[in-house]
Protein backbone atom coordinates (compact mmCIF):
# COMPACT_ATOMS: atom_id res chain seq x y z
CA UNK A 1 0.00 0.00 0.00
CA UNK A 2 1.45 3.37 -1.02
CA UNK A 3 -0.06 6.70 -0.19
CA UNK A 4 1.05 10.18 -1.04
CA UNK A 5 1.07 12.51 1.95
CA UNK A 6 -0.43 15.97 1.84
CA UNK A 7 1.57 17.24 4.84
CA UNK A 8 -1.69 18.57 6.24
CA UNK A 9 -3.49 17.36 9.31
CA UNK A 10 -7.00 18.47 8.44
CA UNK A 11 -9.45 17.28 11.03
CA UNK A 12 -7.00 14.97 12.80
CA UNK A 13 -7.11 15.12 16.58
CA UNK A 14 -4.00 16.42 18.31
CA UNK A 15 -1.94 13.70 19.97
CA UNK A 16 0.73 13.67 22.63
CA UNK A 17 3.91 12.68 20.82
CA UNK A 18 7.13 11.50 22.41
CA UNK A 19 10.24 12.04 20.26
CA UNK A 20 13.62 10.54 21.13
CA UNK A 21 16.61 11.70 19.05
CA UNK A 22 16.69 15.28 17.73
CA UNK A 23 19.74 15.24 15.47
CA UNK A 24 20.12 16.20 11.82
CA UNK A 25 17.04 14.20 10.84
CA UNK A 26 15.06 13.87 14.04
CA UNK A 27 15.06 17.57 14.91
CA UNK A 28 13.20 18.84 11.85
CA UNK A 29 10.91 15.81 11.82
CA UNK A 30 9.79 16.45 15.39
CA UNK A 31 9.43 20.11 14.46
CA UNK A 32 6.90 19.27 11.74
CA UNK A 33 4.73 17.39 14.22
CA UNK A 34 4.95 20.31 16.64
CA UNK A 35 3.99 22.78 13.90
CA UNK A 36 1.04 20.55 12.97
CA UNK A 37 -0.46 21.15 16.40
CA UNK A 38 0.60 18.06 18.31
CA UNK A 39 1.98 18.15 21.84
CA UNK A 40 5.59 17.01 21.55
CA UNK A 41 7.85 15.87 24.39
CA UNK A 42 11.50 15.46 23.41
CA UNK A 43 14.70 13.87 24.66
CA UNK A 44 18.18 13.89 23.17
CA UNK A 45 21.54 12.94 24.64
CA UNK A 46 22.67 16.51 24.12
CA UNK A 47 19.96 18.92 25.23
CA UNK A 48 21.37 21.75 23.11
CA UNK A 49 20.41 19.81 19.97
CA UNK A 50 16.76 20.14 21.04
CA UNK A 51 16.99 23.86 21.71
CA UNK A 52 15.01 25.02 18.67
CA UNK A 53 12.25 22.54 19.42
CA UNK A 54 12.03 23.66 23.04
CA UNK A 55 11.94 27.30 21.94
CA UNK A 56 9.11 26.35 19.57
CA UNK A 57 6.97 24.84 22.31
CA UNK A 58 8.18 21.26 22.73
CA UNK A 59 8.59 20.05 26.28
CA UNK A 60 11.99 18.77 27.34
CA UNK A 61 12.06 15.52 29.30
CA UNK A 62 15.05 14.20 31.21
CA UNK A 63 14.94 10.61 29.96
CA UNK A 64 13.37 8.43 27.27
CA UNK A 65 11.14 6.89 29.95
CA UNK A 66 9.70 10.32 30.78
CA UNK A 67 9.07 10.94 27.10
CA UNK A 68 7.23 7.64 26.71
CA UNK A 69 5.19 7.45 29.91
CA UNK A 70 2.32 9.72 28.85
CA UNK A 71 2.62 9.53 25.06
CA UNK A 72 0.02 8.31 22.60
CA UNK A 73 2.83 7.69 20.11
CA UNK A 74 6.59 7.43 20.64
CA UNK A 75 9.08 7.97 17.79
CA UNK A 76 12.77 7.09 17.78
CA UNK A 77 15.38 8.53 15.42
CA UNK A 78 18.70 7.32 16.78
CA UNK A 79 22.12 6.44 15.43
CA UNK A 80 22.73 2.73 15.84
CA UNK A 81 20.85 -0.52 16.51
CA UNK A 82 22.51 -0.72 19.93
CA UNK A 83 20.99 2.64 20.82
CA UNK A 84 17.56 1.39 19.77
CA UNK A 85 17.91 -1.83 21.73
CA UNK A 86 18.99 -0.03 24.89
CA UNK A 87 16.28 2.62 24.60
CA UNK A 88 13.44 0.21 23.91
CA UNK A 89 14.35 -3.16 25.39
CA UNK A 90 17.14 -2.40 27.86
CA UNK A 91 16.81 -2.03 31.60
CA UNK A 92 14.61 0.98 32.13
CA UNK A 93 13.60 0.95 28.45
CA UNK A 94 10.58 2.80 27.16
CA UNK A 95 8.47 -0.33 26.70
CA UNK A 96 8.33 -0.72 30.45
CA UNK A 97 6.31 2.48 30.82
CA UNK A 98 4.33 2.77 27.56
CA UNK A 99 0.58 2.56 28.00
CA UNK A 100 -1.39 -0.31 26.46
CA UNK A 101 -2.79 0.81 23.12
CA UNK A 102 0.00 3.30 22.46
CA UNK A 103 2.19 3.22 19.35
CA UNK A 104 5.97 2.83 19.12
CA UNK A 105 7.65 3.75 15.82
CA UNK A 106 11.36 3.33 15.22
CA UNK A 107 12.51 5.52 12.32
CA UNK A 108 16.18 4.68 12.81
CA UNK A 109 17.81 2.64 10.08
CA UNK A 110 18.38 -0.53 12.06
CA UNK A 111 18.44 -4.32 11.89
CA UNK A 112 15.39 -6.15 10.51
CA UNK A 113 15.79 -8.82 13.19
CA UNK A 114 15.71 -6.17 15.92
CA UNK A 115 12.49 -4.76 14.45
CA UNK A 116 10.90 -8.21 14.72
CA UNK A 117 12.12 -8.55 18.31
CA UNK A 118 10.74 -5.15 19.28
CA UNK A 119 7.41 -5.93 17.63
CA UNK A 120 7.06 -9.12 19.67
CA UNK A 121 8.05 -7.45 22.93
CA UNK A 122 5.66 -4.57 22.29
CA UNK A 123 2.78 -6.92 21.46
CA UNK A 124 3.32 -8.68 24.79
CA UNK A 125 2.56 -5.34 26.49
CA UNK A 126 -0.36 -4.48 24.17
CA UNK A 127 1.70 -1.80 22.44
CA UNK A 128 1.78 -1.58 18.64
CA UNK A 129 5.20 -1.28 17.02
CA UNK A 130 6.31 -0.19 13.55
CA UNK A 131 9.71 -0.05 11.90
CA UNK A 132 9.69 2.98 9.61
CA UNK A 133 13.13 4.03 8.32
CA UNK A 134 13.26 6.92 5.90
CA UNK A 135 15.09 8.12 2.80
CA UNK A 136 15.63 11.68 1.66
CA UNK A 137 18.38 12.91 3.95
CA UNK A 138 18.46 16.23 5.75
CA UNK A 139 16.79 18.00 2.82
CA UNK A 140 13.86 15.60 2.89
CA UNK A 141 13.57 15.92 6.66
CA UNK A 142 13.54 19.72 6.56
CA UNK A 143 11.04 19.84 3.69
CA UNK A 144 8.76 17.09 5.02
CA UNK A 145 9.45 15.24 1.77
CA UNK A 146 10.78 11.95 3.10
CA UNK A 147 10.11 8.50 1.73
CA UNK A 148 8.92 6.38 4.66
CA UNK A 149 9.20 2.58 4.48
CA UNK A 150 6.97 0.88 7.02
CA UNK A 151 6.91 -2.62 8.49
CA UNK A 152 4.30 -3.84 10.96
CA UNK A 153 0.59 -4.51 11.08
CA UNK A 154 -1.81 -2.79 8.73
CA UNK A 155 -3.85 -1.56 11.69
CA UNK A 156 -0.84 0.13 13.28
CA UNK A 157 0.12 1.62 9.92
CA UNK A 158 -3.34 3.14 9.52
CA UNK A 159 -3.09 4.68 12.98
CA UNK A 160 0.30 6.18 12.24
CA UNK A 161 -0.46 7.35 8.71
CA UNK A 162 -1.75 10.85 9.64
CA UNK A 163 1.51 11.42 11.52
CA UNK A 164 3.64 10.03 8.71
CA UNK A 165 1.89 12.37 6.28
CA UNK A 166 3.25 15.31 8.26
CA UNK A 167 6.79 13.99 7.76
CA UNK A 168 6.92 12.63 4.23
CA UNK A 169 5.45 12.50 0.76
CA UNK A 170 5.68 8.82 -0.10
CA UNK A 171 4.56 6.49 2.68
CA UNK A 172 4.45 2.78 1.94
CA UNK A 173 3.34 -0.15 4.07
CA UNK A 174 5.59 -2.99 2.95
CA UNK A 175 4.56 -5.91 5.11
CA UNK A 176 5.07 -7.35 8.60
CA UNK A 177 7.66 -6.30 11.17
CA UNK A 178 11.13 -5.94 9.66
CA UNK A 179 9.86 -5.19 6.15
CA UNK A 180 10.58 -1.48 6.48
CA UNK A 181 14.16 -2.16 7.54
CA UNK A 182 14.71 -4.66 4.73
CA UNK A 183 13.44 -2.08 2.24
CA UNK A 184 15.82 0.51 3.65
CA UNK A 185 18.66 -1.94 3.09
CA UNK A 186 17.59 -2.19 -0.57
CA UNK A 187 17.71 1.61 -0.67
CA UNK A 188 21.19 1.77 0.85
CA UNK A 189 22.60 -0.91 -1.45
CA UNK A 190 21.34 1.08 -4.45
CA UNK A 191 22.74 4.35 -3.10
CA UNK A 192 26.16 2.88 -2.30
CA UNK A 193 27.07 1.98 -5.88
CA UNK A 194 25.48 5.17 -7.19
CA UNK A 195 27.54 7.40 -4.89
CA UNK A 196 30.76 5.75 -6.04
CA UNK A 197 29.76 6.42 -9.65
CA UNK A 198 28.85 10.05 -8.90
CA UNK A 199 32.12 10.82 -7.13
CA UNK A 200 34.25 9.08 -9.74
CA UNK A 201 32.42 10.85 -12.58
CA UNK A 202 33.03 14.31 -11.11
CA UNK A 203 36.68 13.50 -10.45
CA UNK A 204 37.00 12.38 -14.07
CA UNK A 205 35.41 15.60 -15.31
CA UNK A 206 37.81 17.69 -13.26
CA UNK A 207 40.92 15.79 -14.32
CA UNK A 208 39.83 16.04 -17.98
CA UNK A 209 39.71 19.81 -17.66
CA UNK A 210 35.95 20.16 -18.04
CA UNK A 211 33.76 22.77 -16.39
CA UNK A 212 32.35 20.40 -13.78
CA UNK A 213 29.27 22.52 -13.06
CA UNK A 214 28.33 22.63 -16.75
CA UNK A 215 29.02 18.92 -17.01
CA UNK A 216 26.55 18.20 -14.22
CA UNK A 217 23.92 20.37 -15.90
CA UNK A 218 24.53 18.56 -19.19
CA UNK A 219 24.25 15.00 -17.98
CA UNK A 220 21.59 15.27 -15.28
CA UNK A 221 18.77 15.37 -17.81
CA UNK A 222 19.84 12.10 -19.41
CA UNK A 223 20.33 8.53 -18.32
CA UNK A 224 23.02 9.56 -15.81
CA UNK A 225 20.59 11.81 -13.97
CA UNK A 226 19.83 10.98 -10.34
CA UNK A 227 18.77 12.52 -7.06
CA UNK A 228 22.33 12.23 -5.82
CA UNK A 229 23.76 13.95 -8.88
CA UNK A 230 21.32 16.86 -8.59
CA UNK A 231 21.59 17.28 -4.83
CA UNK A 232 25.08 16.14 -3.89
CA UNK A 233 26.91 17.19 -7.05
CA UNK A 234 26.56 20.93 -6.28
CA UNK A 235 27.57 20.32 -2.66
CA UNK A 236 30.75 18.61 -3.80
CA UNK A 237 31.53 21.54 -6.09
CA UNK A 238 31.09 23.99 -3.18
CA UNK A 239 33.28 21.92 -0.88
CA UNK A 240 30.26 21.53 1.40
CA UNK A 241 30.51 18.17 3.16
CA UNK A 242 28.12 18.84 6.01
CA UNK A 243 26.21 15.63 6.69
CA UNK A 244 22.79 15.01 5.33
CA UNK A 245 23.71 11.47 6.28
CA UNK A 246 27.01 10.70 8.00
CA UNK A 247 29.60 8.31 6.62
CA UNK A 248 29.79 6.66 10.06
CA UNK A 249 26.09 5.85 9.86
CA UNK A 250 26.33 4.69 6.24
CA UNK A 251 29.05 2.21 7.17
CA UNK A 252 26.69 0.90 9.84
CA UNK A 253 23.94 0.48 7.24
CA UNK A 254 26.17 -1.29 4.73
CA UNK A 255 27.31 -3.63 7.49
CA UNK A 256 23.69 -4.51 8.25
CA UNK A 257 22.99 -5.10 4.55
CA UNK A 258 25.99 -7.39 4.16
CA UNK A 259 25.10 -9.32 7.31
CA UNK A 260 21.59 -9.88 5.99
CA UNK A 261 23.03 -10.86 2.59
CA UNK A 262 25.23 -13.49 4.19
CA UNK A 263 22.26 -14.84 6.10
CA UNK A 264 20.41 -15.19 2.79
CA UNK A 265 23.48 -16.72 1.06
CA UNK A 266 23.53 -13.74 -1.28
CA UNK A 267 26.67 -12.25 -2.84
CA UNK A 268 26.77 -8.44 -3.05
CA UNK A 269 30.31 -7.63 -4.23
CA UNK A 270 29.53 -4.03 -5.17
CA UNK A 271 28.18 -3.33 -1.70
CA UNK A 272 31.25 -4.94 -0.13
CA UNK A 273 33.52 -2.68 -2.20
CA UNK A 274 31.48 0.36 -1.22
CA UNK A 275 31.80 -0.56 2.45
CA UNK A 276 35.58 -0.80 2.12
CA UNK A 277 35.81 2.57 0.38
CA UNK A 278 33.72 4.21 3.08
CA UNK A 279 35.84 2.60 5.79
CA UNK A 280 38.85 4.16 4.04
CA UNK A 281 37.09 7.53 4.11
CA UNK A 282 36.43 7.13 7.82
CA UNK A 283 40.10 6.26 8.42
CA UNK A 284 40.94 9.60 6.77
CA UNK A 285 38.88 11.43 9.39
CA UNK A 286 35.73 11.86 7.30
CA UNK A 287 33.33 9.74 9.34
CA UNK A 288 31.29 12.67 10.62
CA UNK A 289 30.88 14.16 7.15
CA UNK A 290 28.20 13.43 4.58
CA UNK A 291 28.33 10.37 2.36
CA UNK A 292 29.34 12.56 -0.59
CA UNK A 293 32.67 13.20 1.18
CA UNK A 294 33.65 9.90 -0.42
CA UNK A 295 34.81 12.17 -3.26
CA UNK A 296 37.62 13.40 -1.00
CA UNK A 297 38.80 9.88 -0.20
CA UNK A 298 38.71 8.87 -3.88
CA UNK A 299 40.58 12.03 -4.89
CA UNK A 300 43.38 11.17 -2.50
CA UNK A 301 43.87 7.84 -4.27
CA UNK A 302 44.93 9.81 -7.34
CA UNK A 303 46.73 12.52 -5.36
CA UNK A 304 44.21 15.09 -6.52
CA UNK A 305 43.48 18.21 -4.49
CA UNK A 306 39.94 18.43 -5.93
CA UNK A 307 37.35 18.72 -4.52
CA UNK A 308 38.60 21.04 -1.81
CA UNK A 309 37.80 20.02 1.75
CA UNK A 310 35.63 22.51 3.60
CA UNK A 311 36.10 23.13 7.30
CA UNK A 312 33.45 20.46 7.91
CA UNK A 313 35.68 17.75 6.42
CA UNK A 314 38.37 17.90 9.05
CA UNK A 315 40.52 15.02 10.18
CA UNK A 316 40.33 16.53 13.67
CA UNK A 317 36.58 16.17 13.90
CA UNK A 318 35.64 14.10 16.92
CA UNK A 319 32.92 11.47 16.64
CA UNK A 320 29.54 12.34 18.10
CA UNK A 321 26.29 10.47 18.43
CA UNK A 322 23.08 12.42 18.13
Amino acid sequence: MERKGTNELNGVQSRRIGWIGTGVMGGPMAGHLLAAGHQVDVFNRTRERAGDLIDGGARWRDSPREVAADADAVFLMLGYPGDVRDTVLGEGGVLEVMRPGSLLTDMTTSEPSLAVEIHAAAAARSVEALDAPVSGGDVGARNAALTIMVGGSGEAFDRALPLFEVLGQTITHLGPAGSGQHTKMVNQVAIAAGMIGLCEALLYAHRAGLDVERTIETIKGGAAGSWSLSNYGPRILRGDFEPGFKIDHFIKDLGIALTEARRMNLSLPGTAIAEQLYIAARSQGLGQNGTHALSLALARLSESDWPSASRSASSTASPSRD
